[in-house]
């Protein structure tokens, strides 16, 4: 772990701060309503506050520790867009290529205009999908959970981009190359496998497999000691289990940190894969802050960073006016979208006082983080509890946190 600071030092109130734990426990650990959480927040560089709290393992007494592994879910998608884009920074593929380019069994894709699998209506696409449409979640395809139609219905039957024993990114690709998409691509904005599929080309266009890329190109250089698609044994005795809060509102257990099957993974997600540490994701967070560098280790550059992380929505709406579906990691209003980034538009409009340009996150198990360069700021929170939208983590944490920020 990073050395911590006082927070006076960087700026910030310790006694406002200390709130963040004692809301966690008072609220959501003391009741029960989760197991443990560790929150993380750093400012110009420097860690100021760092709480781990509750249990990695309610069954067996374990605590959480700030070296607990946790499962990030969907906090893989930010890292595999930036792995995406190290190969876009050596001028590998262009944002408006069609995908078929590199999968060509995807040259013809259609749209669902009526029916259910196997029986589909389609008609042609209005242009072809394009990578660009896969970072910004606008390819038209669609999530299993999200039970809005009658093709992500087709995933659920077909168990489409769910880990499994010798499922693969292969085989994901070829199930999707027979099913249409939920709308043409371009037309709006809904949350999907699409990152997983970057994660399939990222594989095709390096030639490495996505967890040897990731290793190369962003874990190594960034010191992510403890991030990967699996658990090795050697760290299984500081991986969490994971819990899941059923329709009476209890906690029960979902994975079992001791017997996981993310032992056994043949299934790199790029969407959701990853297991990480708040160390780990801090150095990823920081790199962001740095303008694509950690410690003399350039990761991607400044400029495309940026690129990254504005709003790419058509006419710079925000999600509210353009996305479709019933659930993402953020809420709609006053939040825009970029190349595998949330980004904030209107705090006023979204609700909390989060930066303007702020980006962000989080994942299945209510984890998150945001990157705030206005004020320098970077917070990580990791917990494990499905769904991520049980509780209003982001909001609160923000409304206490920018609380603590007394000067620049």
């Amino acid at each position: 772990m990073p050395d911590t600071v006082a927070p006076e030092s960087v700026g910030m109130n310790s006694g406002q701060l200390d709130r963040v734990g004692e809301h966690l426990r008072k609220r959501y650990i003391e009741p029960g309503k989760i197991p443990g959480s560790i929150a993380l927040v750093a400012r110009h560089g420097k860690v100021c506050y760092l709480d781990a709290a509750g249990s990695r393992d309610v069954e067996r007494d374990l605590p959480m520790t700030a070296d607990t592994i946790v499962r990030i879910y969907s906090m893989t998608k930010p890292v595999t867009s930036v792995a995406m884009m190290t190969l876009h920074e050596r001028g590998l593929f262009s944002l408006d290529d069609p995908v078929h380019r590199f999968i060509p069994a995807w040259k013809n894709l259609r749209v669902r205009k009526a029916g259910s699998h196997p029986q589909f209506l389609t008609v042609p696409c209005e242009r072809p999908m394009t990578i660009r449409d896969l970072f910004m979640h606008t390819s038209g395809l669609t999530y299993d959970f999200l039970h809005a139609g009658n093709v992500d219905a087709a995933y659920r039957e077909l168990d489409v981009g769910l880990p499994r024993r010798g499922y693969t990114l292969q085989a994901m690709i070829e199930q999707l190359a027979h099913l249409p998409l939920e709308f043409s691509p371009g037309a709006r904005w809904n949350y999907s496998l699409a990152t997983d599929v970057l994660g399939h080309l990222i594989e095709v266009i390096s030639g490495r497999s996505l967890p040897e890329f990731m290793h190369e190109a962003i874990f190594a250089p960034l010191g992510m000691v403890d991030t990967g698609f699996g658990i090795p044994p050697d760290k299984l005795g500081r991986f969490a289990s994971c819990y899941e809060r059923n329709l009476q509102k209890d906690m029960v257990l979902q994975d079992d940190g001791q017997d996981s099957h993310f032992a056994r993974r043949t299934f790199w997600s790029g969407g959701g894969g990853l297991l990480s540490t708040v160390a780990d994701y801090y150095c990823f967070c920081q790199m962001l802050l740095n303008g694509g560098s950690l410690e003399g280790r350039r990761i991607l550059g400044s400029r495309t960073l940026q690129f990254m992380t504005r709003n790419h929505l058509p006419g710079g709406v925000d999600m509210a006016r353009f996305a479709t579906g019933s659930f993402s990691e953020t809420v709609y209003e006053g939040v825009g979208f970029g190349l595998g980034f949330a980004n904030k538009l209107d705090p006023v409009r979204n609700g909390y006082p989060g930066s303007a340009g702020s980006y962000f996150w989080g994942g299945l198990a209510s984890t998150l983080f945001w990157v705030d360069p206005r004020e320098d700021l970077a917070v990580v929170f990791l917990t494990q509890l499905i769904p991520s939208s049980t509780f209003n983590f982001r909001g609160q944490m923000e409304n206490i946190i920018y609380a603590a920020l007394d000067q620049d």
